[in-house]
């Protein structure tokens, strides 16, 4: 290959990371899952919203700039020929491809908004707002000064109360957020509760929040836990080393 090609190619590499951000998806459960991702309103959903991702996997891809959404990780999933079966956690209506439906609650969320080159903080965060299944961690490649990561690093499940505690096969494989299992205003932060004034964090939140302190632990949890940066490339790791 001629030098003056490799010019070139390495140009047009450069000018598709300069529109856009690249995510890099790692698997370091040991076991498979099936990461989900679902796109804000009006923007496209990478990887047809969903892919199987082996133990010690990764998946890298880009997306946009002004790119917002979220990533799950799905898990116990099985599917046929046809992309159709069910997972036990984080499950998209029985769908491999998840093709704009979000994951069924209790499931670790990975949020982000992204800028452009003209307003370029990006904002990311890790919620238990709908629960919990698996730990998962953001984190920037590079960046600047004041990057945080984003994080759940813990397995909330071993210390999940009884009456949050998802099952299946005998063992706790997620913990449900209080306004799942309960079903009220005041864990939902819905109807007279739905401001920060009246909605104030429970029990529940608080156990949230004392084993992830990284993470949103009800909807209007400390801001402290969104992250800002401007890096290009973000590291989304289920199952972060400690």
């Amino acid at each position: 290959m001629s030098s003056s090609l490799i010019f070139l190619l390495l140009l047009a590499s450069l000018s598709i990371i300069a529109d856009g951000e690249q995510l890099i998806v790692v698997n370091n459960c040991n076991e498979s899952i099936w990461p989900g991702i679902l796109g804000g309103a009006g923007q496209d959903t990478p990887n047809n919203g969903g892919f199987h991702l082996g133990c010690g996997e990764e998946v890298v891809f880009d997306v946009p700039q002004r790119w917002s959404g979220r990533i799950w990780a799905r898990q116990g999933c099985s599917f046929d020929g046809n992309g159709k079966g069910s997972c036990t956690t984080g499950d998209c209506v029985g769908l491999l491809h998840c093709q704009g439906i979000s994951g069924t609650p209790p499931a670790t969320l990975v949020e982000m908004t992204l800028g452009t080159s003209s307003s370029p903080l990006h904002f990311y965060d890790v919620s238990l707002v709908d629960g919990f299944n698996l730990p998962v961690s953001m984190k920037p490649v590079g960046g600047g000064v004041g990057c945080g990561v984003a994080s759940c690093d813990v397995d909330v499940n071993i210390c999940c109360p009884s009456a949050l505690e998802v099952r299946s096969g005998g063992k706790v494989v997620g913990c449900k957020s209080a306004c799942l299992a309960l079903q009220s205003a005041k864990y939902c932060c819905t109807g007279e509760f739905s401001n920060p004034k009246t909605c104030k964090p429970t029990a529940f939140a608080n156990l949230f929040k004392a084993i992830c302190p990284k993470a949103y632990s009800y909807a209007f949890d400390d801001p402290k836990s969104l992250n800002k940066c401007r890096a290009s490339r973000y590291v989304i790791t289920f199952c972060p080393p400690k």
